[in-house]
Formats: C-alpha cells, sequence, structure tokens
C-alpha cells in the first residue's frame, strides 16, 4: 500500500465555532475554502474541518512547531486556553496540549536537536 498524502478530517458540532477556532485563534493558513468546509496547512499535513454530516470529533492532532513555548506564548496572548502547559516529557519531547471547541486534544510539540527523532536513518543504514 502506498500513502500519498493524508490530513485529520474533523466534523465539528458547530462548524462555525471550530472554523474561528482554527483560522482565528490557532492562525493556521487556509489550503483551500470547498463551500461545505475548509481545509488548513498544518505543516506536512492538513486538517479538514468539514461543514456537513454527522458531527464527530476525537482523537489527538500531533502538530509539530519549533519552539513550543514561544507558541504557548501566542496561542495565551490570542486567549487560546491551555489544557496542560509546555514542559519536556521523559521520552525527551516538549509539548503543550491544548483542547478545541469539540474536546479533540492538540498536542504541540517541539523536537529538540538532540533527539532520536532528528537523527538521519541513512546512518543507521551504514
Amino acid at each position: 500500500m502506498e500513502i500519498l498524502a493524508s490530513r485529520m478530517l474533523l466534523r465539528p458540532a458547530d462548524y462555525q465555532r471550530s472554523l474561528r477556532f482554527y483560522r482565528d485563534e490557532l492562525g493556521l493558513a487556509i489550503a483551500r475554502d470547498y463551500g461545505g468546509g475548509t481545509v488548513f496547512f498544518a505543516g506536512q499535513s492538513l486538517i479538514e474541518l468539514a461543514g456537513h454530516g454527522t458531527p464527530n470529533a476525537g482523537g489527538s492532532l500531533w502538530l509539530q512547531v519549533r519552539d513550543v513555548y514561544e507558541t504557548q506564548k501566542e496561542l495565551t496572548a490570542r486567549g487560546v486556553p491551555i489544557a496542560r502547559e509546555a514542559r519536556q516529557e521523559p521520552w525527551g519531547l516538549h509539548e503543550m496540549h491544548v483542547v478545541d471547541p469539540d474536546g479533540v486534544q492538540l498536542i504541540f510539540v517541539q523536537v529538540p536537536e538532540d533527539h532520536p527523532l532528528r537523527r538521519d536513518t541513512r546512518e543507521l543504514a551504514k
């Protein structure tokens, strides 16, 4: 199986409320607005907010940022409630949690320079 692209699809209970959250509060750039929904850029992935279908929100979004502490300051300045403040986890990543209007957990992650996720796997093959 070959996966060409991926995105997180959310069907919120209140589309307009969630649209304001992702567009205005988080400040995500819009990739496409197709009338029945909006697709946002999220790093190397996409988040599609569908204004149609049965509301079905859940799960978590893992969003890598350059500096989670600066991201926390930016979101706090925009009035976004921080569910769990940024801190370094036992596994080495720096994480902060925010919850969207439908209860979806957004995990903002900073990967330190020396973390294994930054390892060049080509070096391991030698």
